[in-house]
């Protein structure tokens, strides 16, 4: 079973919204329907659960049931970081799965995911055991103690940004967690920085410049323009 893992237990303070960011509405619907779609649309997955704040769940099956989600299957309730909410995710699945599936864990407010990206992460998991999405770095980057200076630049071309989903296998994805409780591994979000820190290879799947997180007022308007952005049909993809 390929399951899509959702995480959605942010406040969303930096918005300085009455709401969470993930359940503002673009387009007469919530950031985290527009998310959910793209995982309901895709043959390749088989059932949605959504990490979320405890007194929004039942909204959240609403917004479901509404919007025609069928393979949402499990609400879960946050914790207090997002490395905890994950777990909180995974702790339900391991009730529910065998540990040989698959586990795409998403970024609710990355609601513009692709078909192609999720597709390319099931393809690099299946070729390698897991997959990170990543776009390469196309600006020049400097290190800086002061944030004021700096004579040290990184090639770029060496330089990689994650984005969401990390697919791994359910049990790769309990180990890692339980290994980080043992180790003291705390408020690691990403899936593939955790897996790094206990020495795991991270593999590369296809990221998407407009795979973005929404996390500020200025990401929303950007949502907003590329959700009715048609490409021209002389460019090539």
């Amino acid at each position: 079973m390929n399951v899509a893992l959702l995480t959605a237990a942010g406040s969303g303070t930096r918005m300085n919204q009455d709401i969470p960011k993930q359940f503002i509405h673009v387009d007469n619907k919530p950031v985290i329907i527009h998310t959910m779609e793209a995982f309901q649309r895709h043959p390749g997955i088989d059932a949605i659960i959504v990490v979320t704040i405890e007194s929004w769940t039942d909204v959240l099956w609403a917004y479901a049931k509404q919007f025609n989600i069928t393979k949402l299957k499990w609400v879960v309730p946050g914790g207090e970081t997002g490395q905890e909410s994950i777990r909180n995710g995974l702790n339900t699945l391991e009730k529910e799965l065998l540990l040989n599936d698959i586990v795409m864990v998403h970024d609710g407010n990355r609601p513009l995911i692709s078909s192609e990206i999720i597709s390319d992460s099931l393809a690099s998991f299946s070729r390698y055991g897991s997959a990170v999405a990543v776009i390469p770095c196309t600006e020049v980057v400097f290190e800086s103690d002061d944030g004021v200076s700096s004579c040290v630049s990184t090639e770029r071309e060496k330089l990689f940004r994650t984005q969401t989903p990390h697919t791994y296998t359910l049990g790769d994805l309990l180990n890692a967690h339980r290994e980080a409780e043992n180790k003291g591994i705390k408020n690691t979000a990403a899936s593939c920085i955790l897996m790094k820190e206990l020495g795991k290879i991270t593999y590369f799947s296809r990221g998407s410049e407009e795979n973005i997180k929404i996390t500020t007022l200025d990401d929303l308007k950007i949502f907003k323009a590329l959700l009715h952005t048609k490409q021209d049909s002389w460019i090539k993809n």
